[in-house]
């Protein structure tokens, strides 16, 4: 949220220099993420003074220049080239001097520097308005009051606004402080913490008056829950033009579009109170009647930006005499009711509206504006005809016209302000000191809290109805510190600290051993919201839609329900960055999944693993190896083998998001799934190339890794011995399967199986395929002999040969 310094100086007369005021701000929780500097006329005519011209020749080597030389008040006139056709002898002209700094229309920055034009020494230039950005106008220089004196500074001539804005990083929860005034009446309660007492202005409206009652236009408020304050009234005989240039530059500081005259009121009122406003042209409002209620779902309904949109039953709307719809109230007006050049009387709106009802109804549309960002988060409805009254004078004042009608205020049951007990002894434990009780009183007071009684232990309290944010007595302790100071608070000089008994496998701990590894192999980790579009559960059929936690309030459709699957989220990282040219990509993410099932919701963790493009970086001494299955498996299987799990099942995966892949189990319970993610889920995020996908179960992991024993034994004495085979067998028989007969024929002596070559083709049979394992013998309690290792060998072979139908080659 952007906020004007000199706005706030329109109620708080401060001196404090900005950088001053923005750390006492940050201090009350208006966190200050920059300041900037804006000037209505880039550069602020730095550099730039008023000249007078002494003489005006004509070029001797150019035909559209004139030589002139320029007094700027200096000991030795400017010699200065000219093309503007209108350059004369005794003109007051402003001149940018050798180093001034001009901005282009686009913003583009140059400097004028000493030169020659066809010979002739120039030292300086002779503007016209365009380029000084006072103007559009570039068909001759400036030509000033001859009464200006020359030397003069051309910022002292122009009205030139120089500002700095404040960037507030605003909590949801501080809806008082989203307008200037609400800003300006913490920084008094700040700044009377540092003896400095300021009196807070409120702009006056005593001069608000009924001229006549010409035009009156009827409310009807159907709907009291969603608006339970509705206020209004009657211009006529106004002039819609552009706004003053006060207006325009208040407005443009932070970052505002001058539009209009009565439309720039409405938003000044907004920034400057926090209550929005919404002008009708009075013309359009048929049968003088304005209705607030819902229409039926399904109405159609053209937004200000042209868009047509379809309206909820819950939608509230500001309709006209014959229930036709002119507004989404509190959010967005209609293209055919707003305020245009032709409009001479308007329909002014101030109101108050359920917070709730106007969140959902900006949310359900996409739409996010400055009157529904403040409606939303619950606006002072106190003030709801008062910023009427301002709003009316303010346009009266510019825009001209008379107040045609009495205010109407709609106001069936007033909102209550909050009462609140606030005990001294729970602030003191609260905040850890004692704060002088007078001090209590004195801050609170600052802030609007009016103290109704005081005893010994305690206040009561009232608190303003726009503070729905304090409604406790932790929120009125809360108030209290912030202004009083966190720094304020002092510490103790003692140290306390206590050594927890934690397990070694605690989730937290297991992460940090997971990720480093993942990381020394070049992963990356990431982190994806866990609110995802509903529609990703399409994608596979064990996802369901009546599985789906759905939120109450959601962002956005995209954000609509919590992930059932970690798939999906990390697919669009990977879609993100493809589309970034960056493609060789290996990430991991732990997180959670969630899940309702017959209205029992349940969190999973897991660990998810994405490995696509090739396995490293290109260099010119590695060839470009495409990260493939294998790859995966054994990143997968060395991470399992590093928390301890060395023995578990290989299975195909039953999950359709894989076009391949395998399933690891340890007895019954599942570890990870892994393999090739299917093309139509590729397509779904427009990703072309292949993408590695594993999901670990990360809650049975961390099951395992706890009743895991761990066993220590010393290095074997004694050597192993490696045998080799090389054997023919069927297309269809796996390594799993020589793995299991081998480790079933010799469980003791029998250390480790590897498959360390694989041939199909050329002289070999049919359907035939070669494989080249090696086995690892070891015993560790004496050397192996050659008897012994042939029989065991003679033994493999011959199961082999009986249940895989293997030949030795």
């Amino acid at each position: 949220m952007k906020i004007s310094y000199n706005w706030i100086k329109q109620f708080i007369k401060t001196d404090w220099d900005a950088n001053k005021t923005g750390d006492l701000l940050t201090d009350l929780g208006l966190e200050i993420e920059g300041i900037e500097k804006y000037q209505s006329v880039k550069g602020g005519l730095e550099g730039v003074v008023i000249g007078e011209v002494l003489t005006c020749i004509q070029h001797p080597n150019a035909d559209r220049l004139k030589v002139t030389t320029v007094d700027i008040g200096t000991d030795t006139p400017l010699h200065i080239v000219c093309g503007a056709p209108n350059v004369a002898a005794g003109q007051k002209v402003p001149v940018a001097t050798i180093g001034t700094v001009l901005y282009a229309e686009e913003g583009e920055a140059w400097t004028i520097k000493k030169g020659k034009i066809r010979g002739e020494v120039s030292e300086g230039m002779i503007c016209a308005e365009d380029e000084l950005g006072l103007g559009k106008s570039h068909e001759g220089i400036m030509v000033l009051d001859s009464s200006i004196t020359a030397g003069t500074l051309a910022s002292d001539i122009f009205d030139i606004e120089n500002d700095l804005v404040f960037e507030i990083g605003l909590t949801p929860n501080r809806a008082d402080a989203m307008s200037h005034f609400g800003v300006a009446r913490d920084l008094k309660a700040g700044l009377l913490q540092h003896e400095v007492n300021l009196e807070l202005i409120t702009p006056s409206v005593s001069a608000f008056h009924l001229d006549n009652r010409s035009l009156k236009i009827d409310v009807d408020v159907r709907d009291k829950q969603r608006s339970p304050r509705y206020c209004g009234l009657t211009i006529s005989g106004l002039k819609v033009e552009d706004s003053p240039t006060w207006l325009k530059h208040r407005l443009r500081a932070i970052g505002l579009a001058p539009i209009n005259n009565v439309v720039d009121a409405t938003n000044y009122v907004l920034h400057d109170l926090g209550q929005p406003l919404h002008a009708f042209d009075a013309n359009k409002v048929s049968g003088n009647k304005v209705i607030v209620k819902t229409l039926p779902s399904g109405t159609k309904f053209v937004t200000l930006d042209e868009i047509e949109r379809e309206l909820h039953e819950d939608d509230l709307m500001i309709c006209d005499g014959n229930e036709k719809p002119m507004c989404i109230a509190g959010v967005f007006g209609g293209i055919h009711s707003g305020v245009t050049e032709e409009t001479t009387s308007i329909f002014l709106e101030s109101a108050y509206f359920d917070p709730i009802s106007i969140r959902k109804t900006a949310k359900r549309h996409g739409l996010n504006t400055d009157a529904s960002f403040r409606f939303e988060r619950g606006i002072d409805p106190n003030i709801t005809e008062y910023a009427l009254k301002r709003a009316a004078l303010l346009i009266i004042e510019i825009a001209g016209g008379e107040i045609a009608s009495d205010v109407i205020d709609e106001y069936p049951v007033k909102i209550e302000d909050f009462q609140v007990r606030l005990s001294f002894d729970n602030a003191k434990n609260l905040i850890g000191e004692e704060i002088p009780r007078e001090i209590i009183k004195s801050i609170l007071a600052s802030l609007d809290i009016k103290v109704n009684n005081v005893t010994e232990t305690g206040l009561g309290l009232t608190v303003p109805a726009y503070r729905n944010d304090v409604q406790r007595e932790a929120d009125i302790i809360e108030e209290i510190l912030r202004v009083y100071g966190y720094n304020n608070i002092g510490t103790t000089e003692k140290l306390n600290a206590s050594i927890s008994n934690s397990s070694k496998f605690e989730d937290y701990k297991l992460q940090n051993i997971v990720g480093n590894q993942l990381v020394s192999q070049g992963f990356y980790e990431i982190m994806v919201n866990s609110l995802t579009s509903a529609a990703y559960v399409d994608l596979s059929n064990k996802l369901k839609a009546e599985h789906n936690v759905e939120m109450l309030n959601p962002l956005s459709q995209d954000l609509g329900v919590m992930r059932q699957s970690m798939l999906f989220g990390g697919m669009e990282a990977i879609a993100h960055n493809i589309n970034r040219r960056q493609t060789n990509l290996k990430f991991f993410e732990f997180g959670k999944t969630y899940h309702n099932y017959n209205d029992a919701r349940e969190e999973h963790k897991h660990l998810s693993v994405f490995v696509t493009g090739n396995k490293s970086s290109e260099r010119w001494n590695v060839a470009n190896q495409p990260s493939d299955f294998f790859y995966l498996k054994g990143a997968i299987t060395s991470l399992l083998k590093r928390l301890g799990i060395n023995r578990f099942n290989e299975s195909a995966t039953t999950s359709d998001l894989f076009s391949e892949g395998l399933n690891l189990k340890l007895g019954k319970i599942n570890l990870v799934d892994f393999g090739l993610i299917k093309k139509s889920i590729l397509k779904s995020f427009d990703i072309s190339q292949d993408v590695l996908y594993a999901d670990i179960n990360w809650d049975n992991v961390i099951e395992i890794c706890e009743r895991n024993d761990i066993k220590f034994k010393g290095i074997p004495k004694y050597p192993e011995v490696k045998r080799d085979f090389a054997l023919l067998l069927d297309e269809a028989v796996s390594f799993e399967s020589i793995l299991k007969i081998a480790k079933q024929t010799e469980k003791q002596l029998l250390k480790n199986v590897n498959l360390f070559d694989v041939y199909q083709g050329k002289n070999l049979p049919i359907g035939k395929k070669s494989y080249a394992v090696s086995f690892t013998l070891q015993d560790e309690h004496k050397t192996l002999t050659d008897k012994q290792i042939d029989k065991i060998m003679k033994k493999l072979q011959g199961n082999f040969e009986k249940q895989l139908g293997a030949e030795l080659r």
